[in-house]
């Protein structure tokens, strides 16, 4: 009996933005993409989120052509100044790459929008992935919308975008590493807070941390992050713990004249989640296949460029008939060599540890020396490896500094 040809040659099971990501460059490759969604609304968006985009990302925006839709959507270019205990302010140079700040408010619809518009993406607004095809070997989803009516969508490649709590991943038996997280987040968006030419700041105070991101229309997120000592404060009386908290920080961000404008939103619970990025007919992006601390903003910039990644090792045997397996075991490969030091890194850090003498003379000399300082941004907005603090030139200086 002859097999049924797949309908498409790649389902994406999420249309935030790493499946959108990965279903527009696909589409753009010349694959056929069907694009799984379970939310109906095409501007449904995520509020649970920091709405920074690293800088390591800009080049993706470029080329899926959303730069220009950001920015005269009103997206606010991050540079971003750090506090720590460890001499205060270390303030971005004017010579360094930047991201964006835009609320998922904003950045989803476009994205999503863009993404249905793109030949050869069918978008599947509505239906929610129960579960793989295929007898050993993903061939695409079942799916079922919210009438309960199914459907089976069949493609030689099944790409799950679906977070940190991956079902595709499940489904794949392809388990996630967890590594606990010691702080938790509350946050608001606040219209009227005072930014000096629309910088970002963040304060990094050993365990606690906090920051405050301008985004589009006027709106800032100022965000808290105690360490999950400090979580029966926030529970006795959330209101004043926060604001007492913000008005704690070295240079606090001014909310005198500022107009609150959502309720305080919680996570107490995030966890750093890690997978190999593929197996045989599957492969994972954004959240589905690295999930670190929020704090560090690197959540959309590497849904944007997991996907990338994903698209340029296996768009030629998807469309060719190549060797699928193999360009998906290149596509984790990079992946685990492209975020695995940051990402152990970040959990490390998520533990609420105090810093290392590295890290300290790492603040310092970051303050006044610019070598030093370019070596701490290219690492912070995941740029390089964290690697680069270990090449002789960057020891030397941070010797020098000393």
């Amino acid at each position: 009996m002859t097999a049924t040809a797949p309908e498409f040659d790649v389902v994406v099971v999420g249309a935030s933005i790493a499946g959108c990501t990965a279903a527009r460059l696909f589409a753009q490759r010349g694959a056929r993409v069907a694009l799984v969604e379970r939310r109906p609304d095409i501007d449904a968006f995520k509020t649970v989120c920091t709405h920074f985009i690293q800088p390591s990302a800009t080049p993706t925006i470029e080329r899926l052509g959303l730069a220009g839709a950001l920015e005269a959507r009103g997206a606010v270019r991050n540079p971003i100044d750090f506090w720590s205990p460890y001499g205060g302010w270390i303030r971005h140079r004017q010579d360094t790459p930047q991201g964006y700040n835009v609320t998922r408010r904003t950045l989803d619809p476009l994205l999503r929008r863009m993404t249905a518009e793109t030949p050869g993406v069918e978008l599947l607004m509505g239906w929610t992935a129960t579960g793989l095809l295929g007898n050993g070997r993903p061939a695409g989803i079942a799916a079922e919308d919210t009438q309960r009516a199914r459907r089976e969508v069949r493609a030689r490649l099944v790409v799950g975008a679906d977070g940190r709590d991956s079902r595709v991943a499940r489904w794949a038996r392809t388990p996630g590493r967890v590594r606990p997280h010691n702080r938790f987040f509350y946050w608001a968006y606040w219209r009227g807070v005072p930014s000096e030419g629309d910088h970002s700041r963040m304060w990094f105070m050993e365990p606690d941390c906090a920051y405050a991101f301008p985004n589009e229309d006027g709106l800032s997120v100022v965000l808290v992050a105690p360490h999950r000592d400090r979580l029966p404060e926030f529970r006795a009386d959330l209101e004043r713990a926060y604001l007492a908290y913000i008005a704690a920080l070295p240079d606090a961000p001014d909310l005198s004249d500022a107009t609150r404008e959502s309720k305080l939103i919680g996570k107490l619970d995030t966890p750093n989640v890690s997978r190999p990025a593929a197996r045989p007919g599957v492969a994972f992006v954004g959240d589905a296949a690295i999930a670190s601390d929020p704090l560090w903003g690197v959540g959309c910039g590497w849904a944007l460029q997991s996907a990338e990644w994903l698209v340029d090792e296996t768009a030629v045997a998807l469309t060719a008939g190549d060797d699928l397996d193999a360009a998906l075991e290149a596509y984790r490969r990079a992946h685990r060599r492209r975020l695995g030091l940051h990402h152990f890194l970040i959990s490390d850090i998520a533990r609420g540890r105090p810093a290392n003498p590295l890290e300290r003379a790492l603040y310092r000399s970051a303050i006044t020396n610019d070598d030093v300082f370019h070596a701490f941004e290219a690492i912070g907005s995941r740029r390089r490896s964290p690697a680069l603090l270990f090449a002789p030139r960057t020891l030397w200086q941070l010797a020098r500094a000393a």
